[in-house]
């Protein structure tokens, strides 16, 4: 493995790179309290909003096939940058929308522009961060993605309360932002790429990362997988549950919800940043657990906000920490010219859940009640947490040998030691 150049590794540059996930992601959900007036408005039905929200997959999943493996090989620029374009062409395209086949167009080029910035972006994030702070590149990350997910739906919720024509304020800003976020991409002091370490493979292939690294991936993608599927359900249909299933339809109470969820995802992993990763991945998944046990109470005993909200935060709470505890296995556990790949891996294995079970639900709320539709959502995702929850324990715990090593393995915590080990695919 080679570098052919490298920049500064200072927090600063870190943090910079954090600014286009945060933009991307802001993209990503502003449109969110905009469904439900974009439905009366041009008159789609929900199977049709979820197909809207099925195209952002489609854009999502297309890039992460290719993306990590560019980025890897090439570097974070070359992925980088063109999925920053995606997203100023997706601003431009919501910002123009005047019925559903704009939407389509936009959200799959914001798709796009996720798979680049969780590939590229987040992996810049990682790299730019100095050796010694490793696992704080990785929280910031992780930040990164989850404050932008609240802010963007927090910006679209205000100004559909305060404005009769949200539109035009909402995506100008977010086109404005993306554009600028472009500039500091072109101006991150990256590397070009990584030489190949073996067989050089084909570009458009299922991501994978060497086989002594898989078993950290598959724990990461356990817990990460029923948070963000949690959080997307919110994104997608939980204006319509607030609607039809509660009776509160505010594009404010929804784009809050949506907002305070991401906060929670952010503000819990600084908060509990002292525990273990062993520990984030078993909290994450009894956090999605105890999210769809308050979804399903809000629509069948008690059909009240407070509930919709509560269960909200949890799936925040479920993916902030799965985010974090996948994101320092990787950050700590996978050679850097495998991350980008690997970042790429975790979050298709999180996106395809992600965009079946709410599109499936979707659909089922045109042949079932409403109630029950969302309850076999819940059901679904309820059956796989507690799933992960149980083998991720079980498997964390065999594979640890007793030790301070293994404590500081688990923590994300690396020395110089134990850094070169660990990027020599050493295993716990």
């Amino acid at each position: 493995m080679a570098q052919t150049s490298a920049g500064p590794r200072e927090l600063g540059w870190s943090l910079a790179a954090a600014s286009t996930v945060t933009a991307v992601f802001v993209l990503s959900n502003a449109p969110t309290p905009l469904y439900t007036r974009w439905q009366a408005e041009w008159g789609f039905s929900s199977g049709t909003l979820t197909i809207v929200f099925g195209a952002y997959m489609v854009g999502l999943i297309g890039t992460l096939l290719v993306a990590g493996k560019l980025a890897d090989r090439y570097g974070r620029k070359i992925v980088l940058v063109p999925g920053l374009i995606a997203a100023v062409t997706a601003a431009g395209l919501f910002l123009s929308a005047t019925n559903v086949l704009w939407l389509l167009a936009a959200r799959l080029l914001a798709g796009a522009a996720v798979g680049a910035a969780v590939t590229a972006g987040m992996s810049a994030t990682i790299d730019l961060a100095p050796d010694h702070r490793r696992r704080t590149g990785s929280m910031i990350a992780s930040a990164a993605m989850v404050f932008g997910a609240g802010l963007g739906p927090l910006l679209s919720g205000t100004f559909s309360q305060l404005i009769d024509t949200p539109q035009s304020w909402i995506f100008g800003i977010v086109l404005t932002v993306t554009a600028l976020t472009l500039v500091v991409a072109i101006r991150l002091p990256l590397h070009r790429g990584f030489a190949p370490d073996g067989p050089v493979e084909r570009l458009w292939s299922w991501p994978s990362v060497p086989r002594p690294n898989r078993r950290e991936l598959v724990w990461g993608a356990a817990a990460f997988a029923p948070g963000i599927t949690s959080t997307s359900f919110f994104l997608s249909l939980g204006p319509s549950v607030l609607a039809t299933g509660i009776n509160a339809p505010s594009p404010l109470l929804a784009g809050a919800a949506a907002c305070g969820m991401f906060l929670v995802a952010t503000g819990i992993q600084f908060a509990l940043a002292h525990l273990r990763t062993r520990t984030h991945l078993a909290l994450s998944s009894s956090a999605a657990f105890v999210s769809m046990v308050t979804l399903t109470a809000s629509v069948t005993i008690s059909a009240t906000p407070a509930l919709f909200v509560i269960a909200a935060l949890l799936a925040g709470a479920a993916q902030g920490l799965g985010q974090l505890a996948a994101l320092t296995l990787i950050g700590t556990r996978i050679p850097s010219n495998h991350r980008a790949e690997a970042n790429a891996a975790l979050n298709i294995a999180g996106y395809i859940p992600a965009a079946l079970l709410p599109v499936g639900t979707g659909y089922l709320i045109q042949f079932v009640p409403f109630s029950a539709a969302v309850i076999t959502f819940a059901a679904a995702v309820m059956a796989f947490s507690l799933a992960a929850l149980i083998t991720v324990r079980i498997s964390t715990a065999e594979h640890l040998r007793p030790g301070a090593s293994n404590e500081h393995v688990m923590r994300g915590e690396t020395n110089a030691t134990a850094e070169e080990a660990l990027l020599e695919g050493a295993r716990p």
